[in-house]
């Protein structure tokens, strides 16, 4: 479905990603863990447009998409969810959910999708009326993830969702983000910086290390690997 071919990534004249390559299938979960500052979020924002790679190609369903704006991006099925969740905070949890359909013209699927985000979250359905700004970490992230869902992605970027959360709500996220998967067919890239949670739910894995892929494997031969363990599980 995705196909990352050598992608070097810079900022000015520093390097962020290195000759990165990797492959998402249709219908996976796949998880990106690595160390504050190894490339996570930069790999994420080379792939929907806003970091544009320097050299190397990224592929979506056969389609070279690598210098494409990231409104297109979007309208082609590839919706992210930004670390830090960057919600509209002036903005209702309604109008903030409008604003991830805002590509979209089909008015009754948009409702249809509407009702599935309020069985899927009922605190927000609860709180539909609410400011954004006005919520808790973890409702806002279930507001960032909405909203991105709102957009009828068919590859769903997610960078640190657990970041800030409680660990009974980062629970109650990754749950929901496996839901989406299975029930949505809603292939889904997982960025996280929570190895073990990562990796309990993803299907395959990469570790990145300074902007370059150092290994790949099955989600549970990862967590099985000593060097992941000592490095990313604290075991």
């Amino acid at each position: 479905m995705l196909k990352l071919e050598n992608i070097n990534t810079f900022y000015g004249n520093i390097q962020a990603l290195k000759d990165l390559s990797l492959e998402v299938q249709e219908g996976e979960i796949i998880t990106l863990i690595g160390a504050n500052g190894a490339g996570k979020t930069t790999t994420l924002m080379s792939i929907c447009g806003i970091e544009q790679p320097r050299s190397g190609r990224v592929i979506f369903e056969g389609q070279d998409i690598t210098e494409t704006a990231p409104d297109k991006i979007v309208s082609m099925g590839i919706s992210q969810v930004p670390e830090g969740r960057r919600i509209f905070p002036k903005l209702t949890v309604a109008e903030n959910l409008d604003m991830g359909a805002f590509l979209r013209n089909d008015k009754e699927e948009i409702a249809r999708d509407l009702e599935y985000i309020f069985e899927l979250f009922p605190r927000l359905a609860e709180r539909r009326h609410q400011q954004g700004g006005t919520l808790s970490g973890g409702e806002q992230q279930m507001l960032a993830i909405s909203r991105a869902l709102m957009g009828k992605p068919r590859l769903l970027l997610l960078d640190e969702p657990s970041l800030g959360l409680a660990p009974l709500i980062v629970k109650q996220i990754f749950e929901i983000i496996v839901k989406i998967n299975k029930e949505n067919n809603t292939t889904v890239f997982l960025v996280e910086q929570n190895a073990n949670m990562a990796l309990k739910i993803a299907h395959r894995g990469y570790v990145l290390q300074n902007g370059a892929v150092t290994m790949t494997d099955d989600a549970d031969k990862l967590m099985a690997n000593e060097e992941v363990k000592a490095a990313y599980l604290g075991l």
